[in-house]
């Protein structure tokens, strides 16, 4: 597998967030240095054929886009009905950046444990939600939150007319789930058992 291939395979996977040439140089083990003319190699790969991506790079970062032509396609894609293409994937993603804006798409993959660039790409489109800054952190990524359509959407007023989310305690568990869920009572804020504390305890007053 060729670099070049490398990242195309990365700026995909990235999605609007796009990667830096440092993110990129360190993900392909090859110098930063020559990370733009590798980039560059592959931009002229793209637009030397007929498919519909290319590379734009913005604020320092690389993004692969779709090509200006293709644009009436993929808008008529994305003006069919909101109700006929939200999909499981799309609505975990929604109610995580609902119950927990503003968010990046890191933060998003590390609750559902699956990449979500697509899935947020996605809902973007639809007007559900949109950028609203970038997070002060290293590579500054992109935050997100709803919009003005997704309160459209689900009838409410405002952000504070989201229903409360249920205590996990109050959820209808099988036994299965319970002894699972239980695991968790004998674990302190530390991540140690309160188990053995206990057990420690008790060895103590028998002595």
């Amino acid at each position: 597998m060729n670099v070049i291939s490398q990242i195309e395979a990365l700026l995909f996977v990235a999605g609007e967030d796009g990667l830096s040439a440092a993110e990129l140089a360190k993900l392909t083990d090859y110098d930063k240095g020559a990370i733009p003319g590798l980039v560059d190699e592959l931009w002229q790969k793209l637009n030397d054929n007929e498919g519909p991506l290319t590379i734009r790079s913005a604020d320092g970062r690389y993004v692969l886009v779709t090509k200006p032509a293709f644009g009436k396609v993929v808008s008529a894609y994305f003006d069919l009905p909101v109700n006929s293409k939200l999909t499981q994937p799309q609505l975990e993603t929604l109610v995580i950046i609902a119950y927990q804006q503003p968010i990046t798409r890191v933060e998003i993959d590390q609750i559902r444990g699956v990449r979500s660039a697509g899935t947020i790409q996605k809902l973007q489109l639809h007007q559900l939600i949109e950028a609203v800054g970038r997070k002060e952190e290293i590579g500054r990524p992109i935050l997100y939150g709803t919009t003005a359509d997704f309160l459209d959407y689900f009838g409410l007023g405002s952000l504070g007319d989201l229903p409360e989310l249920p205590d996990i305690h109050d959820v209808i568990l099988s036994d299965e789930q319970r002894d699972e869920l239980a695991l968790f009572d004998d674990i302190d804020e530390n991540g140690d058992k309160l188990a053995d504390e206990k057990e420690s305890e008790q060895s103590r007053e028998s002595d």
